[in-house]
């Protein structure tokens, strides 16, 4: 592998880990808290600002070698793991317009590496 191939790949991890921030954050936000102060140290907060530091570190590693064209398009792609990781971690449901917007992702994504 080249380090492009790679830079993608580490790329993608880092996408993956931000979307895992997130979901933990809307788990945390779901729960009622004794005092303010426990809504923002508690251990779902606490460790999603810690992946999401750790993903813009990776991001940074891999936009060395990423074509600056080609990571707004994989960066789409959290869009798309956000929804499916609250379908099954939150019980979120899919709507019309949610499949649509999923839909329409993919289908640049995959013109976007025809011309690739």
């Amino acid at each position: 592998m080249n380090n492009a191939t790679i830079a993608v790949c580490i790329y993608l991890v880092s996408i993956l880990i931000s979307v895992i921030s997130q979901i933990l954050l809307k788990v945390s936000a779901n729960k009622t808290y004794s005092s303010p102060i426990r809504e923002y140290l508690n251990p779902h907060v606490i460790c999603a600002y810690g992946m999401f530091f750790l993903s813009t570190i990776l991001t940074m590693l891999a936009l060395k070698y990423v074509p600056l064209s080609a990571a707004p398009v994989l960066e789409s792609l959290s869009y798309i793991l956000v929804a499916v990781l609250g379908y099954l971690v939150l019980k979120e449901r899919f709507n019309k317009k949610k499949l649509l917007g999923m839909a329409v992702i993919l289908i640049g994504v995959a013109i976007f590496n025809l011309k690739l």
